[in-house]
């Protein structure tokens, strides 16, 4: 049996995030798990995240909100988890200093 790598999610963090980290954990055809490193990092002007999957956040440190096209917005705390239906257009309008994701994108 082969020996499975251990990861620390908390681990491993830059003293200086100048632009948000995207590290893929694990992933096949049809699964990526990443984490993800905010650090009052948004959505630049006018993008829209637009993706063929769905994607599944959870706030393990720090905090962030998601504005949908429609306008509507969802806020994130520590522990809370939103799942992003296929081609559901979204952004990212406010993260904490030193946010962490856990984001699966899934077919």
């Amino acid at each position: 049996m082969k020996k499975m790598k251990k990861n620390n999610l908390y681990q491993g963090l830059p003293p200086q995030i100048p632009k948000e980290i995207f590290e893929t954990l694990a992933e096949n055809d049809n699964v990526r798990i990443q984490r993800i490193i905010s650090d009052d990092h948004t959505s630049p002007p006018g993008f829209w995240y637009d993706q063929e999957e769905s994607e599944w956040v959870l706030i393990l440190d720090g905090a962030a909100k998601i504005e949908y096209f429609d306008e509507s917005e969802v806020s994130l705390n520590v522990g809370d988890a939103l799942l992003i239906p296929p081609r559901t257009k979204h952004r990212v309008i406010y993260t904490a200093p030193r946010t962490i994701w856990l984001a699966v994108h899934f077919s």
